[in-house]
């Protein structure tokens, strides 16, 4: 895994106050975006599922199980 530099701007103020109460800024951004791309990619397998079920004309509930029973299988861990 390689890593790279990211800036951002922010208020003096609230990075002053962040010091103050001891906040991590790197890990508290880098867990922000983290959990950004997380829940942005379940919201696209969302839709992917959805596209699938409506081709398929099962529901998407039918196309979460299937993928699951298969990611079980096959020894996949899920979130």
């Amino acid at each position: 895994m390689s890593w790279v530099t990211v800036s951002t701007k922010v208020r003096r103020e609230l990075l002053d106050k962040a010091k103050e109460y001891g906040v991590n800024v790197s890990e508290v951004l880098r867990r922000a975006l983290e959990n950004e791309v997380r829940e942005r990619e379940r919201e696209q397998a969302r839709r992917s599922a959805s596209l699938i079920a409506e081709k398929l004309n099962v529901s998407r509930e039918d196309v979460i199980r299937i993928i699951r029973e298969s990611r079980d299988r096959d020894g996949k861990v899920r979130d």
